[in-house]
């Protein structure tokens, strides 16, 4: 399935216009006066703002040649943003899957440069030019990206399985030390909401160490003697 941010042209209407959208999409919210920021780049003019049942448009309201949209299945994480060290203005920031596993070494040249490649954006970032909306676009940016969760895995593809037994516990004979088990339970620092498996880690972490799937074999098979004898 390919994700990422792309070019969004399809308008109709006079001036500026209206965006045109699929059939099998809802329009949840329109906001105006709005500038997006791509990667490092320069700050856009400012815009409008559409977020429907699928995807987030944003068009430039002076060129209509200008225009760009990601389905929220693509929104990895979105958040809102007052931190002057992050960006000078309030803000959503968002991150973008754009499917390229070696993205990291390329993306931040492919933002900063004259060329435009859409397919190397993973941030961007949306500016309301009245701040109090924030809130309202944080929310039905969640609205909307619980619409559209990720993708389950298909059959044969590898699942993860986070119940572990006692005998998953050693791998080879070698024992996992808690500074491991540390740095699966310790929490992580969101900023925001991350689209995907919500549930998963605030399962992890209502793992308890002292449960008896996660004691040693040797020790249990000392308690059970104990309690025969």
């Amino acid at each position: 399935m390919t994700g990422g941010l792309r070019l969004f042209t399809q308008r109709i209407g006079e001036g500026a216009g209206e965006p045109v959208f699929n059939h099998d999409e809802e329009l949840i919210h329109v906001q105006p006066s709005v500038s997006i920021v791509l990667g490092n780049r320069s700050p856009e003019t400012p815009g409008t703002l559409y977020m429907t049942s699928k995807q987030v448009v944003w068009l430039s309201d002076s060129d209509r040649s200008k225009g760009y949209a990601a389905d929220f299945y693509s929104v990895s994480l979105h958040a809102v943003s007052r931190d002057p060290e992050a960006y000078p203005s309030p803000c959503i920031y968002a991150q973008i899957d754009t499917g390229d596993e070696d993205e990291d070494s390329e993306s931040s040249d492919s933002e900063s440069n004259d060329i435009l490649d859409l397919t190397k954006i993973s941030e961007l970032r949306l500016v309301p030019e009245d701040e109090s909306q924030l809130d309202t676009l944080f929310d039905v940016f969640c609205e909307c990206a619980e619409l559209n969760p990720e993708p389950v895995e298909s059959e044969g593809e590898e699942e993860h399985n986070w119940i572990f037994s006692a005998d998953q516990m050693a791998t080879d004979g070698a024992e996992i030390d808690d500074s491991e088990w540390n740095d699966v339970l310790a929490p992580t620092s969101s900023i925001g909401y991350s689209n995907g498996d919500h549930d998963l880690a605030h399962t992890v972490l209502q793992l308890q160490i002292n449960d008896q799937r996660f004691e040693d074999p040797e020790e249990m098979d000392k308690d059970s003697d104990s309690a025969n004898s």
